[in-house]
């Protein structure tokens, strides 16, 4: 058969695999103990499967293939929104968590005098973005920082009843470093009470801790794909609150994020609406079917899983994790006030060098970062497997 009459592969419908036979759903690690899904998800074989068929159909741009990577951002629009408040009007399709902030930064009305509050120590993509919109309006950041035994929500409520012009809170749900999880029940409360704008980057927690937004009420939320939504990088998503899906402003102009009629034209002197709702923000190069395709895969699963199971079933992980470093003697490495499914163990500081090399060395892949050996593993991992990682340890207790 000659090339030009070749058929078009289509793109085949992600197949998900019961929660029982998690591992199975995953493409195999070997000996490897794979522990960072907060740097990195472990991919899953309908993932991998469908980045393949999607790679071999790109290669014959001729043809037309289905679904077409419209077709394919309504379907992972409406995915996502699920994890939301089920409207997909309110989703947008972005690059990257970062992206999806500085968006929200840009819409978000700041002025001179103003304050906006994050975390100390908090992942520079819900960083970078305030400091650059703080100089340009005259605006300053709080940085909030826990006093000795202080938890973070306790933290940020003592910050935001101390700081006359807050505007704009951006917080995660889950920290990054150790799985520290904010109480945004008693937040999100706080900062309306002040009419203060919230702003979640839930990179850390969106596919396993669901976010409430009727309770918490943000403005904007943001969050990869390629972690805990088990898809693939360059493909992300934020959230819009329903005003914003109007009065927004995005930082990227596209045909993707514009309405151009049936003709697809572009006047001059008759700028193209904006698409509806929170497509606005839509960024350039979502005609990729490969990521579309990877995202929608991963995001199918998560969903037939349902995050609070795999909260669960994570948690059972971390707890194994929790009683053999107990067992070993290593329990003053550890705290429990950790999401489920991230952790993070502490060893003295003379040591953690050769505790992360102990680790590698066993094959146990984790996270080393400011004195901290950060653990996130996810379902490809059995709660068994866990003792592997106080057994590399034991020699330090």
């Amino acid at each position: 058969m000659s090339q030009a009459a070749l058929p078009a592969t289509p793109i085949p419908h992600p197949a998900t695999v019961p929660l029982a036979r998690a591992a199975d759903a995953f493409v195999m690690q070997g000996d490897a103990l794979y522990l960072d899904c907060a740097a990195q998800a472990p991919q899953l074989r309908s993932v991998h499967a469908a980045g393949m068929a999607a790679l071999e159909a790109v290669a014959r741009p001729w043809q037309r293939v289905s679904p077409t990577p419209p077709e394919q951002r309504e379907t992972l629009r409406a995915l996502l929104s699920q994890l939301f408040d089920g409207e997909a009007d309110g989703v947008a399709l972005v690059p990257s968590a970062a992206f999806g902030l500085a968006t929200a930064a840009n819409s978000l009305p700041l002025e001179a005098g103003d304050a906006v509050l994050v975390l100390d120590g908090q992942f520079p993509s819900n960083l970078l973005c305030w400091q650059r919109r703080c100089a340009d309006t005259g605006a300053h950041l709080r940085g909030v920082s826990r006093e000795s035994g202080q938890d973070w929500t306790d933290a940020v409520l003592a910050a935001v009843a101390d700081e006359p012009r807050l505007r704009i809170a951006s917080l995660p749900q889950v920290r990054w470093d150790d799985g520290a999880v904010l109480d945004l029940d008693r937040i999100s409360a706080a900062l309306r009470e002040r009419d203060v704008a919230l702003v979640l980057d839930l990179s850390q927690s969106l596919g396993v801790v669901a976010p409430d937004i009727g309770r918490w009420q943000p403005d904007f939320a943001a969050s990869v794909g390629y972690k805990w939504l088990l898809g693939a990088r360059g493909l992300a998503c934020l959230w819009a609150a329903p005003r914003w899906r109007e009065g927004g402003r995005p930082i990227e102009h596209h045909w993707i994020a514009h309405d151009s009629g049936p003709d697809w034209r572009f006047a001059v002197h008759s700028p193209a609406p904006f698409a509806a709702g929170a497509r606005r923000f839509d960024t350039g190069g979502l005609d990729d079917p490969i990521r579309l395709a990877m995202a929608i895969a991963g995001l199918g699963q998560v969903l037939a899983w349902e995050p609070p199971n795999i909260a669960a079933a994570l948690g059972e992980r971390t707890g194994a994790l929790h009683d053999a470093l107990d067992a070993a003697g290593l329990s003053a490495w550890t705290s429990r006030g950790h999401a489920p499914h991230l952790m993070a163990l502490e060893p003295p500081s003379a040591i953690v060098a050769a505790a992360d090399a102990a680790l590698r060395g066993a094959g146990i892949h984790c996270t080393c970062r400011h004195g901290r050996l950060r653990i996130a593993p996810h379902l490809q991992v059995a709660t068994g497997d866990m003792a592997r990682v106080a057994d590399a340890l034991s020699r330090f207790a």
